[in-house]
C-alpha cells in the first residue's frame, strides 16, 4: 500500500471501480478496501466527488509534467492521446458508477485545463480575444472528448494521422471546415 494516505485511498477507490466492478462506490467500501477508518477518509477528502477530483487533477498534473520533456507540440498531443487511450477502460468503467455526472464534468474540466496550458505555453491565438480563445478551447475540448468516447481499434491504427489533424486544428493551420 502506498505510503501517502491520499494515494492509498485513491488506489482503493480505483481497485473497487476497476477490479471489483463496483457500480455504487461508497465511503464504507473504500475504507474497508484500504483498511482505514471513516475518520481517516474524511480527514483527507470531504466526499467521494472530491476524491475523484483529486485523482483527475493528480493525473492531469502528471501528464503535463511528463509531456514537458517532449519538445514537439505534436509529440505532446500524441502523448496525451496515448495516455487517454490507456485510461479509456478505467474511464468507461468509472462512467458506469453512481458518480457518472461528476466524472463527466471533472473530465471535461481537466481536458479544458490541459488545452488551456498547451495554448498558453505555445503562445497560440495571440491575435484572438480572450472570449474567442475560450470558445476555441471549448470546441477543441468537446471535439477530442467526442473522438475519445467513440474510439475504435481503427482509430488506434490511424493515431498519427489523428494527432496531426488535431495539431493542425489546435494551431489554427486548418479550419474544421477545410
Amino acid at each position: 500500500m502506498p505510503v501517502d494516505m491520499k494515494e492509498a485511498i485513491a488506489e482503493a477507490a480505483m481497485t473497487l471501480l476497476m477490479e471489483k466492478n463496483k457500480k455504487k462506490l461508497t465511503v464504507k467500501d473504500i475504507v474497508d478496501e484500504c483498511q482505514i477508518t471513516r475518520q481517516a477518509f474524511y480527514y483527507h477528502f470531504e466526499d467521494i466527488p472530491e476524491l475523484l477530483r483529486w485523482i483527475m487533477e493528480r493525473d492531469t498534473e502528471r501528464l503535463l509534467k511528463d509531456s514537458q520533456s517532449l519538445d514537439d507540440p505534436e509529440q505532446r498531443i500524441r502523448y496525451f492521446f496515448l495516455e487517454a487511450i490507456n485510461a479509456l477502460p478505467y474511464l468507461k468503467r468509472s462512467m458506469q458508477s453512481n458518480y457518472r455526472d461528476e466524472l463527466e464534468s471533472l473530465l471535461t474540466q481537466n481536458v479544458y485545463n490541459l488545452f488551456e496550458h498547451v495554448i498558453e505555453e505555445g503562445n497560440l491565438y495571440r491575435n484572438k480575444t480572450r472570449m474567442e480563445v475560450k470558445l476555441i478551447m471549448r470546441y477543441h475540448c468537446q471535439a477530442v472528448l467526442g473522438v475519445l468516447r467513440e474510439w475504435t481499434d481503427e482509430d488506434t491504427k490511424n493515431l498519427d494521422m489523428i494527432v496531426h489533424q488535431v495539431y493542425l486544428l489546435m494551431t489554427g493551420k486548418v479550419s474544421p471546415l477545410d
